[in-house]
């Protein structure tokens, strides 16, 4: 007996799938769609072990939205103001501690001479995006509660983790050896599932 599938409802389908092909290798399936149920679904199957299944229908919602709905905040504006706007419009507690910007920033002057950082459009997106992964990520709940890749080696949590932080990935656990034994990172993928990265 073995697992078969995992199923994860996802607000983008794509989006979701490309995330497990760029860093674990998956491999993914046609996309399948029902119409009279509204919904669709891809399969994307690894080297070995249990497939993902990727599925959309539009009446379910969750962390995604909430991605969608702070991008708003993104464009323009200092950091200090985009986390202010990503505190307000979230009804989550969040430790700022846990906050990581992975953005090239630069020192500029308003029109009446105070100082802030600024950074880029596209900058400011992935930052409202990692940050609110960050913080549906961060609340604990009963249930299903991460998927565990693992990669055969230390080095090898080591390297894709660092790359995830270089792309902007949700990092909520940096590589470590856990009370019992595990060496492993935690990250978020879009949505904000979390992921184990372990040897």
């Amino acid at each position: 007996m073995r697992i078969e599938h995992i199923a994860i409802w996802a607000k983008d389908i794509d989006q979701v799938c490309e995330f497990y092909r760029k860093y674990f290798g998956g491999v993914v399936q046609p996309l399948y769609h029902n119409p009279a149920k509204q919904f669709t679904s891809r399969f994307v199957t690894f080297e070995s072990g249990a497939r993902l299944e990727i599925m959309h229908r539009p009446d379910i919602e969750g962390n995604a939205e909430t991605v969608g709905t702070l991008r708003m905040f993104a464009i323009g504006k200092p950091i200090a103001t985009l986390i202010a706007s990503v505190i307000k419009h979230t009804s989550m507690f969040c430790d700022s501690r846990l906050i990581r910007f992975h953005v090239k920033h630069s020192q500029t002057e308003d029109a009446t001479k105070n100082s802030f950082f600024g950074i880029s459009e596209v900058q400011q997106v992935a930052v409202a995006q990692a940050t609110a992964n960050m913080m549906a990520g961060v609340a604990e709940h009963l249930g299903f509660a991460h998927i565990s890749f693992s990669v055969g080696s230390k080095e090898e949590v080591d390297r894709l983790t660092q790359k995830m932080s270089e792309d902007g990935i949700a990092i909520v656990g940096e590589p470590r050896t856990t009370g019992d034994g595990y060496y492993e990172s935690v990250v978020l993928d879009p949505e904000g599932n979390r992921i184990e990265i372990t040897v």
